[in-house]
């Protein structure tokens, strides 16, 4: 039998243990309002997600005839800014990074043909292959505010982006979890990823069979399904994100300009038709709409008073191929047509 001595020592046991969750709860509780309020006056970007570092580029790193910086970027060495020199950060996944060599990247050559016309203006590619909005989010908090930009440009790539543009994860909402997986990752080191090496770029090689390409494509393929339900959940994560970046940037008296890049399957009429004929064989063509996601994109971004350039007609409409075989990102030309129209749009931003 317990004695009543036992008995009481247990009951003050559990008191103490209810006191003490009690105390702690109450205290995550408080440390939560007062994270939430300071970040509200005096914002702090230690809330967001770093988790884009596992897919940057090796510092250093060959990548085809060009070596990354110390970062790990696909670009020069980043000087400390010069007022007279109008800076932009080119955001983005892969299409930013390049598949093509350094010289031949849309980025390179917007830089360079804006250069060439006597226009102070530098370009500093940040592009990180495999990360979405979120990551684009997080990047520009992490490491391009304090490189100071004029101006943010994301590229938005339709076939992944708004796939990839999830909502944080479930200690993100948590203003007191953030702060703790911050500390805890600050001294995270990131070996970083190599990407293409020291290879040979070719600009005419298929990259992939026709089977895996066709199933690749056709798992990015239901957004242009006009009744598709995931579509208008995805097209609000992504904007939810962009409008963060936007956010930020008319905080931090920064231009943002959102460059709206079309899968391959957009513009390709021969692909379309075989991942329809493969995937879709009794789809009515009333119940697929090939431009649906940028035009809903653009116009949610116009709503939202970010300035945002579709390159689908210029590429729906152009004769030339495009596209690397088989592997859905800009070739050589790719790049070039994507220079030649995104700078014009960016004079006007350099020239004030």
């Amino acid at each position: 039998m317990i004695s009543m001595n036992k008995i009481q020592k247990l009951g003050n046991a559990k008191s103490i243990l209810f006191r003490a969750a009690g105390i702690v709860l109450i205290t995550l509780f408080m440390a939560e309002i007062a994270l939430r309020l300071s970040n509200h006056y005096i914002q702090s970007y230690v809330f967001y997600s770093d988790s884009y570092n596992r897919f940057r580029g090796r510092p250093f790193a060959d990548e085809l005839d060009f070596k990354l910086n110390s970062l790990g970027f696909k670009d020069e060495e980043f000087a400390q800014r010069d007022p007279r020199i109008y800076r932009i950060l080119g955001i983005g996944d892969s299409f930013a990074f390049g598949i093509v060599p350094y010289k031949y990247n849309y980025l390179s050559l917007i830089e360079s043909q804006l250069q060439a016309d006597g226009l102070d203006v530098e370009i500093l590619n940040m592009g990180i292959p495999s990360i979405g909005p979120h990551g684009y989010l997080s990047l520009l908090i992490d490491e391009g505010l304090e490189l100071q930009p004029d101006m943010v440009l994301v590229s938005f790539f339709i076939g992944n982006d708004f796939e990839q543009s999830k909502k944080k994860k479930a200690y993100e909402y948590s203003y007191v979890a953030s702060l703790l997986h911050t500390m805890v990752n600050l001294h995270t080191n990131y070996e970083g990823q190599v990407v293409h090496g020291n290879s040979a770029y070719c600009d005419t090689c298929p990259s992939l069979d026709i089977d895996s390409y066709l199933a690749m494509e056709h798992s990015r393929s239901s957004i242009y399904l006009i009744d598709d339900a995931k579509f208008p959940v995805d097209l609000e994560n992504a904007l939810y994100y962009l409008d963060h970046i936007h956010t930020l940037c008319k905080n931090n008296d920064m231009e943002m300009m959102v460059v709206i890049i079309p899968d391959e399957m957009q513009v390709n009429r021969e692909l379309m038709e075989d991942v329809m004929d493969t995937y879709y064989p009794d789809l009515g063509l009333d119940e697929w709409d090939i431009s649906l996601p940028n035009r809903k994109l653009h116009s949610a971004l116009d709503a939202l008073g970010i300035d945002n350039l579709d390159l689908y007609d210029a590429y729906s409409t152009s004769s030339d191929r495009l596209y690397l075989p088989r592997n859905s990102h800009w070739n050589i030309a790719g790049n070039q047509l994507a220079a030649d129209t995104i700078q014009e749009r960016i004079r006007k931003y350099v020239a004030q």
